[in-house]
């Protein structure tokens, strides 16, 4: 509680220098996909937002171990509790994973993986053997819904089949789960949630949609351009005006009664439909009041070069692996200023409107 407060008066009034260590270290460790999500940038091959660059814009394709090796023994010296994000693009197909896996259990460091869960079961054992802490498995809906949307006739079980092949092995990591909101899963979430009651997991979370329109980034960019150029983003395909959302409101209601043996989530958490409205057809309307993970996270790419928070920021150089030290990089001058800029403007530019770090 005291280390908290300490935080949150240290990033508003001091925001240029942070006293305390990163939450997280995102982790960019390859630039390539295996499936093709209809509400990603990347999945749509939408190449000019930022969100697509700072994920696939690198080389070499995989993150060198090496570097990897370099990141690790540095995060272990300077911040031994700061957790390693293994988030981008899609893990389980990087070639290194395993050995990186276990260099961060040999220095101490806390590890999770975000991922579609395609290749799970082929390496859902070594990465039980590797002491990885806990695994975040990304999909959008019951089967049928799931494979529509990520471009793969078997994705959702192939998902389901590494899922049980996690749970024939101990020790194993924590598994949970979480669902974007898409207008092709309203009307089936509470099925979704229902299919999972009798798995073993730590969290099921739905995440409202991630967006980016064209007259938001237009608004942002007659004042932060130059600085903080911002681009459209997860609006190609998806349409919001498809969105029952009073039938999303129900459902999230009827969710929200149901006693699941793991913990529920929905983020950011909207009890209304009129704040439902607010969020998918206001976007200019701030809903969250600060970006909190730049304040708490940063993000390595497969070349050494950091941004700050993780792929949905904006596409800044604030140092890289090679060249600076994580401790030098953590307050950096680009970084520091970025965050002096953020509380200056009252804690979210206009492109930050609708990121999962305002919430």
């Amino acid at each position: 509680m005291i280390v908290n407060h300490f935080k949150s008066i240290n990033k508003r009034l001091y925001p240029q220098k942070l006293f305390y260590g990163p939450e997280w270290i995102v982790l960019g460790v390859n630039n390539i996909c295996n499936l093709h999500c209809k509400m990603c940038d990347v999945g749509i091959e939408y190449t000019a937002s930022n969100f697509y660059q700072n994920l696939m814009g690198t080389s070499p394709i995989n993150m060198p171990i090496e570097l990897i090796k370099i990141l690790f023994d540095q995060t272990a010296k300077y911040f031994p509790k700061t957790k390693i994000g293994y988030a981008f693009t899609e893990p389980l197909i990087y070639p290194n994973l395993i050995e990186s896996l276990q260099y961060a259990k040999a220095n101490n460091l806390y590890t999770s993986i975000t991922t579609n869960a395609l290749t799970l079961k082929q390496k859902a054992k070594d990465i039980c053997k590797s002491g990885l802490n806990d695994i975040f498995i990304s999909l959008d809906g019951p089967e049928e819904i799931h494979n529509q949307i990520r471009g793969h006739k078997s994705s959702f079980q192939k998902a389901v089949e590494g899922i049980d092949e996690l749970l024939k092995h101990s020790p194993r990591p924590n598994i949970s789960i979480f669902c974007v909101i898409t207008e092709w899963n309203i009307g089936h979430l509470k099925e979704f949630a229902d299919y999972f009651k009798k798995l073993p997991l730590k969290q099921l979370g739905f995440m409202h949609t991630n967006f980016t329109p064209d007259f938001i980034v237009s608004n942002h960019n007659k004042i932060y351009g130059d600085k903080y150029p911002a681009t459209i983003s997860n609006t190609e395909q998806i349409q919001i005006s498809r969105m029952n959302l009073k039938i999303l409101l129900d459902e999230i209601r009827e969710i929200k009664k149901i006693n699941y043996p793991f913990e529920l989530t929905f983020s950011p958490e909207i009890k209304s439909e009129v704040d439902l409205d607010v969020f998918y057809n206001h976007p200019e309307k701030l809903v969250g009041r600060i970006c909190n993970d730049v304040y708490r996270n940063i993000m390595i790419k497969s070349d050494g070069s950091v941004i700050p928070a993780h792929g949905r920021c904006y596409n800044l150089d604030i140092g890289n692996i090679y060249n600076n030290s994580l401790k030098e990089i953590w307050n950096s001058k680009v970084v520091s200023e970025f965050r002096k800029d953020l509380m200056n403007a009252g804690g979210l530019l206009p492109a930050c409107s609708r990121c999962c770090s305002a919430f």
